[in-house]
């Protein structure tokens, strides 16, 4: 190993220490190998060139040890390792440093499975990338009940599992078990498997409880060593491993349409490994390793992850938290879908009484059935105690009468989107509630300081805008009103980060971050159909980008009612840019809901209705312009924006991108693909992000 391969002079160093345990039932001695950054708890535990070294000589003092039965390999408390230090790797621009670093990692952990002894991980916490990789490399695998999770997630980083994850997973529990874990999870928003899901996959042999987690895995592989324990695994059906690799490509095809190459490079080593040697399955995935570090999706899913892990936690503009009011009761304005969502949020985060109201008992019933319904689930699930359930649904609670609210600390409106309805309901709540209650609401784009303008109280209105799915999206935009004061805003996000939300601070501004780009998309898109485009080559145009969704897809998702709402509260807003399509508006009036329709063998076909509705222009687009165009819109969109102060910085309108809108980490959120697209240079004078932030280096 040279000197090159040290990428990281701050790296916090895994040691590696070895010591002796007598097992029982006559089983023979365990060498008990325990990983742990022992310098600093507060971070899990990675592995860079010197926690490499120090698990290598921890194995060159184990090999020497000739009394031995087994080998055990564990991690410090409630965490097992999270795998390789990606803390500099993106700095990294010499390949041969990444391709000598993935060398050294295979070298070390391949140890662990050509010993002359059985090896045994003992997964005591969460396990992550290298860090699962490490328990592959070993014999049998256990798992605590307790911990957190357990995951390959490099994929979703732009990246493969690199230190024998591709070769030994498929081998261990087929290709359709591995391809799961490989690269199906990580595209769904980085999945993570939990001990009962990484159990039904063979990917660990047993999970047991976490009271006495390492006594009672010591016992277990005593057990497995004398033969009391048979550890069963199913066989590989190797006849069908290319068709189920073909059928998984066909899949991500559809997914992400060739948009990033980390989950194809996974694919080919998943498909290899079906014939590969153990030492030329390690050699390609050293290759792929070093290629993919040297693109430019993994300098921009390290900036994604940065975003994620740091500025996420410490919002950009929060007052000291210290200004935060406690909140032991919540009133939520409404019963229908979205207020309930907001009801069983509360609850469920809060641990507070949460009450709903609406016009008419039949209505705040409907709210209620749907918060015990969503209880009863989790509790089918497992994922609830009936104990839980039963504390949970009694702090949830209807009335028609708003006097309920009289003594809550938070109240949040989500009635319909119209400027006067809510207005009107705020003016309602201050005649019920405390001068210090907090009003907040889930307006997804109308102004927060129309809504408070005649109000007593103005400064305790706060704009909280939602993403649905409620519990899913992670998503919060908080709006500062003019008269917003400071503890109504630290309020906010106190609240805001109780229920686990990412918080953004956003000026109130129309359609504040998510709502206002997206509909800037979505009207590119259908100006570029208005104009005589086809729709199957408007709706595929986006498809080099690898969002979640197609735009119509998206469309159909929001509703088309919806969508032409936000249109012209945008078009009210800023006539120049965003107009209201008549043809949009037509779908509405034939109540259209989805341009495409799903017949029962899954396939898709044109609404036949909609190409009667169309009325098109002459001048159709292909799908490079349309392309083009919506992101020389979104660049421009963004640039007005931070001229504005809708947020501080453009790391704020990626944070809500990313999180709000589901765009994949590959391309670091919105404005570092403008930025490597060009639209930024073309369209809004220059880029947003310094050069090398989220690209290739220089």
């Amino acid at each position: 190993m040279s000197d090159t391969t040290t990428v990281n002079p701050d790296e916090v160093v895994t040691h590696a220490r070895v010591r002796r345990l007598t097992m029982p039932d006559d089983a023979g001695i365990m060498a008990l190998i325990t990983v742990d950054n022992d310098r600093d708890h507060t971070r899990p535990t990675t592995f860079g060139p010197s926690g490499l070294a120090s698990l290598d000589a921890a194995l060159d003092e184990v090999s020497a040890m000739t009394d031995i039965a087994a080998v055990g390999v564990t991690g410090k408390p409630f965490i097992f390792a999270v795998g390789a230090d990606l803390s500099a790797i993106g700095l990294v621009d010499d390949r041969d440093v990444i391709l000598e670093f993935g060398q050294m990692g295979h070298n070390v952990f391949r140890r662990l499975g050509e010993l002359d002894v059985p090896s045994f991980a003992f997964v005591n916490g969460a396990a992550m990338g290298g860090g699962t990789e490490l328990a592959l490399h070993c014999t049998y695998r256990t798992m605590s009940a307790a911990a957190a999770a357990m995951s390959l997630p490099e994929v979703f980083l732009g990246l493969i599992p690199g230190w024998g994850g591709a070769w030994l997973l498929p081998n261990l529990i087929g290709p359709a078990n591995a391809l799961e874990v490989i690269v199906a999870n990580p595209l769904q928003q980085n999945k993570q498997m939990k001990p009962k899901d990484a159990l039904r996959l063979g990917v660990v042999d047993v999970v047991l409880d976490s009271a006495d987690f390492l006594e009672e895995s010591v016992r277990w592989a005593a057990g497995v060593l004398n033969g009391s324990i048979e550890v069963a695994r199913a066989e590989i059906d190797r006849d069908s491993w290319d068709g189920v690799v073909d059928f998984a490509q066909a899949l991500l095809d559809d997914r992400v349409h060739g948009a990033t190459p980390a989950p194809y490079r996974a694919l080919d080593l998943v498909r290899a490994a079906k014939t590969a040697t153990r030492s030329d399955g390690f050699d390609a995935e050293d290759q792929a390793l070093a290629d993919l570090v040297m693109g430019e999706d993994l300098r921009a899913s390290l900036y994604a992850f940065d975003l994620v892990q740091k500025r996420a936690k410490r919002p950009f503009g929060a007052p000291d938290t210290s200004l935060a009011r406690p909140v032991s009761k919540v009133g939520v304005v409404g019963a229908g879908l979205m207020a309930s969502q907001l009801a069983m949020l509360f609850a469920k985060r809060l641990q507070v009484p949460v009450v709903m109201t609406d016009l008419d008992d039949a209505r705040v019933q409907k709210g209620l059935d749907y918060v015990r319904a969503q209880i009863d689930a989790e509790v089918a699930k497992g994922r609830m105690s009936a104990d839980r359930a039963n504390r949970l649904s009694a702090l949830v609670t209807g009335s028609t009468d708003t006097a309920v609210f009289s003594d809550a600390d938070f109240v949040i409106e989500a009635v319909f989107e119209d400027l006067d309805v809510k207005r009107t309901v705020l003016t309602s709540l201050e005649n019920v509630v405390r001068p210090d209650c907090v009003l907040a609401t889930n307006t997804s784009s109308l102004s927060v300081t129309a809504m408070a303008e005649g109000l007593a109280h103005p400064e305790r209105v706060v704009g909280f805008h939602f993403f649905n799915p409620v519990a899913v999206m992670p998503l919060l935009e908080i709006a500062r009103a003019e008269q917003t004061d400071d503890a109504t805003l630290a309020t906010a996000f106190a609240v805001g980060k109780t229920l686990k939300k990412t918080c953004v601070l956003v000026k109130d501004a129309p359609a504040f971050v998510v709502n206002r780009l997206l509909t800037r998309y979505l009207n590119e898109v259908i100006a570029a159909v208005d104009e005589g485009t086809d729709l199957a080559v408007a709706d595929r145009a986006s498809n080099p980008l690898g969002l979640p969704m197609s735009p119509f897809a998206l469309l159909a998702l929001v509703g088309p009612a919806v969508a032409l709402h936000v249109s012209e509260t945008m078009h009210a807003a800023f006539p120049d840019r965003y107009a209201v399509s008549d043809n949009l508006r037509r779908l509405v009036d034939a109540g259209v809901s989805s341009v495409w329709v799903t017949a029962d063998d899954g396939s898709t076909s044109l609404d036949p209705r909609v190409p009667e509705l169309l009325q098109q222009g002459d001048s159709p687009s292909t799908e490079d312009e349309i392309l083009t165009r919506v992101a020389d819109a979104l660049a421009d969109e963004v640039r007005r924006m931070l001229d504005e102060g809708v947020v501080a910085e453009a790391q704020d309108i990626d944070l809500c991108m990313i999180m709000g809108a589901g765009w994949p980490f590959w391309l670091g959120g919105l404005t570092p693909y403008l930025d490597r697209s060009g639209a930024s240079e073309r369209v809004a004078g220059g880029r947003f992000l310094p050069r090398g932030t989220a690209s290739v280096p220089g």
